[in-house]
Formats: structure tokens, sequence, C-alpha cells
């Protein structure tokens, strides 16, 4: 790939978040020359930033992006990462998890648009709903439930993705979706709902490991260090259609709660517990594409990853 972030200016909106912060990071050490974090700390934080305080090119700027905002200067792109993104924060925050992904994605769009910009969309494999289709391929257009209790996030993700379409085909603005699948590492919040920190926040702890439904349901998990690398490959390409960034090791819930259990070294029996409504029994991206147009794959292998992020969590969980 010959393109780099290098001399670029960049507006990273939701970037005080577990993968915003990552980006802004690499972004940086690919030699950005500006890096603006945009955030209103509803599920960020702050502190995610502590290891760029100090870093001149780097600026960070509380704002809800729900209202409309402006940045001096040039830019180059905008990564629209921004919407609470676990099922305890959007059953908690669903309105705002709706305002962010139309209100919030329009605004970055206009953003772009004034700076002719490239415009980059954080989706999500959510938008497949339950799927009927294993692995998922992004010609797949889902089996959503429009008014279950996963739906504020599902439909949201769905309409930003059709906004961004609409500005791409109707306005001429270069646009860049990714339709991200379960991502892990560090900076990840304990209590956020998501099933990497519950497993190993229950296994430090020394806790019964709770599992919902009979532990059948499958998931694929993505190093966040291979994850955001997906993001500035597809950043930098000229790919407009969306493009699955995800691992597909395809791991159940039980497999995945013994692995954490041997990088931990800890953790109590399985519990299981009902399965909440619309929740996905399969869930394991079809990378064709990435691999085709990107040259991307994941290379962190599940034992690697783990163990930095139990590491991390080691100095969270109290």
């Amino acid at each position: 790939m010959t393109a780099t972030m290098q001399g670029k200016r960049v507006v990273v909106l939701g970037g005080a978040g577990f993968l915003g912060s990552h980006l802004c990071e690499r972004l940086l050490a690919d030699g950005a020359t500006f890096v603006l974090s945009i955030d209103n700390l509803i599920t960020g934080n702050e502190a995610n930033h502590a290891g760029l305080k100090k870093e001149p090119r780097f600026e960070f700027r509380r704002h809800d992006i729900t209202e409309r905002f402006d940045v001096a200067g040039p830019v180059d792109y905008v990564f629209n990462l921004a919407s609470p993104a676990s099922p305890i924060d959007y059953a908690e925050l669903w309105l705002e998890t709706m305002r962010v992904g139309s209100l919030g994605t329009q605004h970055g769009l206009e953003l772009a648009e004034a700076k002719k910009a490239v415009f980059f969309q954080a989706s999500t494999s959510e938008i497949y709903g339950d799927p009927l289709v294993h692995p998922q391929r992004e010609d797949y257009l889902g089996n959503v439930s429009c008014t279950g209790p996963r739906a504020v996030y599902d439909e949201a993700k769905r309409y930003g993705e059709a906004l961004v379409s609409a500005f791409a085909r109707k306005r001429g603005l270069q646009t860049r979706t990714i339709r991200i699948f379960n991502t892990y590492g560090p900076r990840m919040r304990l209590n956020d709902g998501r099933v990497v920190p519950a497993f190993v926040g229950q296994a430090l702890k020394g806790q019964d490991f709770t599992i919902f439904g009979d532990g059948k349901q499958t998931r694929s998990f993505c190093y966040v260090a291979d994850e955001v690398d997906g993001i500035v490959r597809l950043a930098l390409s000229n790919v407009s259609d969306p493009v699955n960034i995800g691992n597909p090791t395809e791991l159940t819930m039980i497999q995945f709660a013994e692995a954490v259990r041997k990088a931990a070294g800890g953790g109590g029996k399985l519990v299981f517990l009902p399965l909440p409504k619309d929740d996905p029994k399969q869930r394991k991206p079809d990378i064709t594409r990435a691999k085709t147009l990107l040259g991307w794959e994941p290379k962190v292998g599940l034992d690697e990853g783990l163990k930095a992020t139990i590491e991390y969590f080691r100095g969270v969980v109290r």
C-alpha cells in the first residue's frame, strides 16, 4: 500500500473511546501532522489519551457531535467512531445512541464535505442482526428486528450506512465504511456488558463465568491492533463499499470462557442464564473482501491478545 497518513490532518469522532483512542495513537505513529479527538465522554474516557498529553500534534475537544461543530484549518480525514457500543450502554442511552447515529453522523459528513475530506464510517456487524447466513458477507442484507431491545443501535448503524451512501452518491463525497466485528484489548471498560471484559473481570476476581443461553452461540474476537490496522488500510484505499474487518476464528462462549480461564489462571464454574432477546446465535466475518482489496487479515492470536488484555485489566480490577 503506497498511500500513508504522513502529513495528514485528521479528526476522530469518538476519539476518547476504546477503539478511537487506539486509532488516534496509530495515526500519529503513522506521521499525521494533526489529530483532533472529539468526544462528549458519555462512554469515552479522557484518560485513554494519557499517553498523548505531551504530543503537540494532538488535541482533545469535549463536544457532543449531535450539535454542529467546526474545525479550523484543512482536514484530510474524518473518522466517525462516535456511538455507545455495548448492550448495557445502548439500553440505558437509547435516545443518545439513535441521535449520534443519525444527527452525529450527518454533522460529521457535513464537516468532511466542507473540508473536501474523506469520511470514514465505523459501522458494525450488528447490522447483520441474528444472521441466517454464515459466515457473514458484505452483500448479506441481514436479519434485524427494528423494534427489539437492540434496535436502537442496529438501526442507528444501518441508518448511518444509508446516510453515508447517500452523501457519496448525491454529493460526490469520498467515503469508506467498515463493519467492525467483536474487538477486544486494553482500555475496554470493565463493566460495559461485553463478553471480553465480563469474563476477564470474573476470572481475575475468582468469580463464576456468566454465560447467557447454552453457551453454544459463537463470536469471533479481533485484537484491537489488528482492527486499527484494518481501519487505516481501508481509509487509505479507494474502496467505497462496506468491508468486514474482524477475526474469522469462531469460538463458542464456552470455549471462550475456558480460554480466558487458562490465560488468567483463575475463575469459577460456568453459570448459565437465559439468553437475552435478539442476541445473535452466530457471528463470524467473511473477510475475503478485506484480504483481496486491502491485503489485510488478523495477525494477533487469541493467546497473545488475551495476555495483553488481562495484563491491562489487572490494573483495573479491584
